[in-house]
């Protein structure tokens, strides 16, 4: 049965990613790997890495980051990422970043088939396989001395181990390689005799926090080797963990400034849903669904996250919002829909790849924000009132600004984005679940292989077209997602319709399907609003919220005071159009007659800046003379209706784009009259 299922594992990763469409034929014996009992099945099966292709928008983000940072760090950090790294076996930083950039990287490099992005992945890997011990111990073992700008100790840490699992996963997605399932079976058998003694925070506490990487990846293993022990080592992983399931649950930590570091939260939100695939108690699903309204209640913004600079702080819109709280919440998202199929999940990551990872980072994948704010009118060297500061660079674009842990890790967002845009269906159908451009290739129904493409220009875009390509007529379901925002949507099948149905629900087509069939699927939008801090509004449509267009001017500063540290060079950016505007209040049966949305009729091969955003909205706003800045920030916002404000005398017409168009912004507005 072990070897079966490897077998089976190994035909999808390698023989089926290869396909063309010219040569899909049936292979009834492939199935794709589910959960095996006592594990609870999920709702929807991972495609092996490289059965998603991107296309469109999405593969010019994917070629950005290759010729950006992503595909070039070992030579713009060399410093971190060149052969000193303690994963390559050298003396210099042993701890997460090499293996940060490694899990962004390596599937970037097989999604765009890119056989020297690949080779740039070779050694890590294989650093890896063949650094493992007797005793099923595998990393960097050795502690140096400090040296600035390295991270040389603790090279034990349980914690960097969970980045390189889910790196060796991917890996063996991707190549059936099956020394990566000798190499994590001896390893956790290695945890199972050690964390009695040596628990998840022996050597730091950030293990603790992080647990459910850990665990997926032994659940996964379980999948495929049925070995009994791995669930053993599921509850004791399990038990050293943070118990977010009773602090969501039971405690106010959600509530309270300064109670969790925000990675951690984005990392820690998915421990409840992970475990419970093995124990499959209700009180998990509660708690993730009440940690995420908390969020939502206590530290929420209109860009999809919450204030977290570093630690939980608020939902005051100039709170910062760190760039690796994005990737990671993208992931435990996308981790959490697969095993729950939750409309909500696929939504609320849409929300954050749609406005928060865009803005967060520089058209060219070269520089990026360590934090980013709703309303963020100045990006410049300044302290702030963050929980943390690094020397006042954490707003500034730049390789090494703010701190260099995002500088490692924010390869992952896209390339993961792309990974789950489809899924493969225990009823044997493929559920498209995220949309964006792409091609898929799977295996349906009584094992035929066919492919679809996805032709669209969402989130700017309404419709989305799907193509299917097929050798013979073949019966399987197919699951499409209407987001919660969506009022009615609508399928056609070849021009028929087939359903309309409101949002928040997963739509399954079942018939039976031959080559050419076009699915097509209309999801109208429309403006909302939502209320955030201090009554202030945001203005949406579809998966994307609006932000005020401020003209930019860009400085470039040569950093002479602490390079190593923070950069050679880094951008400031400030203002040089008014943002101290005040919305008018409106009723919401009349949004639609005083928000005017403006559409480009070409969507740029690059969407993502002021320049290019393929949509505005046009409204009228009223300036706030008092509204001014602060500490290089926007100053305190003015309450939302307030009597009698002090407001200029005319009103003015203003521009909202999509916010990951935006660099300066304001995205949460005050509102003004009605009272």
């Amino acid at each position: 049965m072990r070897t079966h299922a490897l077998l089976q594992c190994l035909f999808v990763s390698v023989a089926l990613t290869t396909l063309g469409p010219a040569k899909l034929a049936a292979q009834s014996t492939v199935t794709y790997l589910s959960n095996r009992a006592p594990l609870h099945p999920n709702a929807y099966l991972e495609l092996p890495l490289g059965a998603i292709k991107p296309k469109g928008w999405l593969r010019e983000m994917l070629v950005r980051q290759k010729e950006g940072a992503t595909g070039n760090l070992d030579k713009l950090y060399p410093l971190v990422m060149n052969n000193r790294n303690g994963w390559l076996g050298g003396d210099g930083d042993q701890w997460e970043r090499g293996p940060y950039w490694i899990d962004g990287l390596l599937p970037l490099a097989y999604l765009l088939d890119d056989q020297a992005l690949i080779a740039k992945t070779k050694p890590w890997v294989e650093w890896a396989i063949a650094s493992q011990q007797p005793d099923g111990y595998f990393g960097p073992s050795k502690d140096y001395g400090p040296e600035p700008g390295l991270q040389r100790d603790n090279s034990r840490d349980w914690w960097p181990k969970m980045v390189m699992l889910k790196i060796l996963k991917q890996y063996y997605s991707a190549t059936g390689d099956k020394r990566v399932i000798r190499l994590m079976t001896n390893y956790f058998r290695y945890q199972l005799r050690e964390l009695p003694a040596k628990p998840l925070d022996h050597w730091t506490f950030w293990a603790r926090y992080r647990g459910g990487d850990n665990l997926m990846i032994v659940y996964w293993l379980y999948k495929i080797t049925g070995d009994k022990f791995l669930l053993d080592l599921g509850d004791l992983i399990h038990k050293q963990t943070f118990n977010y399931t009773n602090a969501f649950l039971n405690t106010d930590m959600l509530t309270k400034m300064g109670s969790i570091h925000c990675v951690n939260l984005a990392q820690g939100i998915k421990v409840p849903v992970i475990y419970y695939q093995h124990h499959p108690e209700k009180k998990y699903l509660d708690a993730t669904h009440k940690g995420f309204a908390d969020i939502r209640k206590y530290n929420g913004m209109a860009h999809g996250l919450y204030g977290g600079d570093e630690a939980l702080h608020g939902n005051n819109p100039t709170q910062g919002s760190e760039l690796c709280s994005a990737v990671e919440m993208m992931f435990s998202l996308e981790s959490m829909l697969e095993i729950t199929g939750e409309v909500g999940y696929a939504d609320h990551m849409e929300k954050i790849a749609f406005n928060a990872l865009p803005a967060q980072i520089s058209d060219d994948f070269m520089t990026r924000q360590y934090f980013q704010q709703a309303n963020q009118v100045m990006a410049t060297r300044h302290a702030r009132n963050f929980d943390v500061n690094h020397s006042g660079t954490d707003l500034c674009y730049g390789l090494l600004s703010g701190y260099p842990c995002c500088t490692s890790n924010m390869h992952q967002g896209w390339p993961k984005f792309t990974q789950n845009l489809w899924y493969a269906t225990p009823d044997k159908g493929l559920a498209a679940l995220v949309y964006s451009p792409s091609e898929v290739k799977a295996v349906v129904g009584d094992g035929t292989a066919v492919s679809f493409s996805e032709e669209t220009n969402y989130p700017f875009g309404e419709t989305i077209k799907f193509t299917l390509t097929t050798s013979k007529s073949v019966a399987f379901p197919f699951h499409l997602r209407i987001p919660e925002w969506c009022k009615k949507g609508t399928v056609k099948v070849n021009g028929t319709v087939w359903q309309e149905g409101s949002g928040n629900q997963v739509v399954i087509l079942k018939r039976t399907w031959k080559t050419g069939d076009v699915v097509e699927l209309a999801l109208p939008m429309h403006v909302f609003k939502n209320n955030w801090y201090e009554n202030s509004l945001s203005i949406e449509r579809g998966p994307l919220t609006y932000a005020l267009k401020i003209g930019e001017e860009i400085k470039r500063v040569k950093n002479e005071k602490d390079p190593i540290d923070y950069g050679d060079s880094y951008d400031e950016i400030r203002p040089t159009t008014p943002w101290n505007y005040s919305l008018i209040q409106v009723p919401d049966a009349a949004l639609e007659a005083s928000y005017t949305v403006e559409k480009k009729l070409q969507v740029a091969a690059f969407p993502w800046n002021p320049e290019n955003a393929p949509l505005q909205i046009k409204t009228k706003a009223v300036r706030i003379p008092g509204w001014q800045l602060y500490n290089e920030m926007a100053g305190p916002i003015p309450y939302s209706v307030m009597y009698n404000p002090e407001t200029a005398a005319q009103q003015e017409e203003i521009t909202l784009i999509p916010y990951g168009c935006t660099t300066l912004r304001i995205a949460q507005f005050p509102v003004t009259g009605g009272r």
